[in-house]
């Protein structure tokens, strides 16, 4: 990257992306100031303390550590700078509602036999799914993730087009690329799970995001000591030595394109006047509600007809005594999960018979729980947009506990000495979430690499987004890969 002295950016928002995009650009030689609505930084990575437990609100998987060492060898760093990593074992714990339980790990030869075990003929097609996960993973990444392929002119190029891993691209679904391979339902269950961290379902996420199995059984599952949360401190600290400053408790209220730069003014009248802005709020929200009308890419029909990544209801809880055998990460999946799928893509609403996640990170770390008790929270993913007041909530919180105790054995209902429940309306407020959405665009055939909303503004000069609305995409790694895209368009357009 060049040089980028004399030029005064503002980065709205604090979320992964714009975490690493103030990295870049004051590493670049930018001034660049960060304005935070909430009262801390890391946008939907925030962190919940109360009564001596420690939660991690949003990600709380740690997946694709190359990514990370990328990012941080960029600045001549590397992670363990900042943080500590623990592989977990097992990477996750899954049970099945009909009764049955699975460890996955990072042992391919247990796993595959687990397969077999299954389904004849299941560990060899394990082996070939993995290789061609890990093809396609290598090559999506080298040549469709780092590198910014945001519009058709970037895919009509010779190289690329030989490279796409073939008949996959954006054709055809990972339902009917994983039924290539497995046929019963539980292994297509386990090669699939990863499509609820892209926000899609099975039916319409592209096969090319078969390669998150590579990630997933390869590349293993790890955990930041201190939580996901330490990661957001280290974005922090290594932007701080690049010269980047911090603001919270600073929502942005208008931004309006001026001969010389920026107009942008938050809710409390504060101004400032810088020469770019990027912007990492919810792409929707910064479109409708921030820019005037005639500054907008997008018109209301348009975020009013995409797919948006489901939204969530949570509840974190902190328990007395411990919750043996659920792991740091464990599954809950029912035999046939097409109707919750359903529920949330086809026809909205609070699912029947859940699939949902529960997160325990007590069982790997000791400091974000009192002693003699345990920290966990449940995810279940929902439709975004869904009414979620107080009486489907309680209804809701009854049926979740009920069927932790019925399908894991664990029975929290009389040990839960802290609550708080977080869903869609809760999206909406605290992170101006579109239609409550968890995550943000999901990754469907048409919301997809250059078919998600660009990086660069085609409005506004000197205006930029970044985030999991944009390419490439949805979770921690893409979002700091999309920081990347972003300082590297803004520098391109000063050049």
């Amino acid at each position: 990257m060049n040089h980028l002295s004399d030029v005064d950016v503002l980065v709205v928002g604090g979320g992964f992306g714009g975490l690493s995009a103030a990295c870049y650009l004051a590493d670049a030689g930018a001034d660049v100031h960060l304005l935070e609505k909430n009262e801390q930084l890391g946008g939907r990575a925030s962190r919940l303390e109360a009564d001596g437990f420690r939660f991690d609100m949003g990600p709380s998987w740690y997946l694709m550590p190359d990514v990370f060492e990328r990012f941080f060898a960029y600045f001549g760093r590397e992670p363990s700078d900042y943080y500590d990593l623990q592989r977990l074992d097992p990477h996750y714990r899954i049970f099945f509602k009909d009764g049955d339980r699975l460890d996955v790990n990072g042992d391919h030869d247990e796993m595959r036999e687990k397969f077999e075990a299954y389904e004849p003929g299941a560990g060899q097609a394990f082996d070939d799914y993995l290789a061609t996960s890990e093809r396609h993973y290598e090559t999506a990444m080298n040549k469709f993730v780092y590198e910014d392929r945001s519009s058709l002119r970037d895919w009509v190029d010779l190289d690329v087009m030989t490279a796409a891993p073939v008949g996959l691209q954006l054709i055809g679904s990972m339902q009917g690329h994983v039924e290539d391979y497995f046929e019963h339902p539980k292994l297509q269950q386990i090669m699939q799970y990863t499509l609820v961290f892209l926000g899609g379902s099975p039916k319409n996420t592209p096969a090319l995001y078969n390669m998150m199995s590579h990630v997933d059984f390869n590349l293993g599952v790890y955990y930041p000591e201190g939580g996901i949360g330490a990661v957001v401190d280290a974005l922090v600290e290594l932007g701080e030595e690049m010269g980047a400053t911090y603001q919270t408790d600073a929502e942005v209220d208008e931004i309006d394109r001026r001969r010389d730069g920026f107009l942008v003014e938050t809710v409390d009248g504060e101004q400032f006047d810088p020469d770019r802005v990027v912007v990492n709020a919810d792409y929707g929200h910064a479109e409708q509600e921030l820019l005037p009308e005639h500054e907008r890419q997008y018109d209301e029909d348009y975020w009013d007809s995409r797919t948006y990544a489901p939204s969530a209801f949570l509840l974190y809880m902190g328990v007395e005594g411990d919750v043996d055998p659920l792991a740091h990460h464990t599954l809950v999946l029912p035999t046939d999960w097409e109707p919750h799928f359903d529920a949330i893509f086809e026809d909205p609403a609070w699912p029947d018979n859940p699939a949902y996640y529960c997160c325990v990170p007590s069982e790997t770390d000791d400091t974000v729980a009192p002693e003699g008790h345990s920290n966990l929270f449940v995810l279940v993913p929902i439709a975004s947009g869904l009414h979620d007041g107080d009486a489907i909530r309680e209804e809701y919180r009854e049926k979740v506990l009920a069927d932790i105790a019925a399908n894991t054995g664990v029975d929290l209902r009389d040990r839960i000495v802290f609550e708080k429940q977080f869903a869609v309306s809760d999206f909406g407020e605290r992170y101006n979430a579109s239609e409550g959405t968890a995550l943000g665009l999901a990754h469907t055939l048409r919301q997809t690499a250059l078919l998600r909303p660009n990086n660069r503004s085609s409005a506004v000069d000197g205006l930029y987004f970044t985030g999991s609305f944009t390419t490439p995409g949805i979770g921690m790694p893409m979002c700091l890969i999309s920081g990347e895209h972003t300082a590297e368009a803004l520098i391109e357009d000063v050049d």
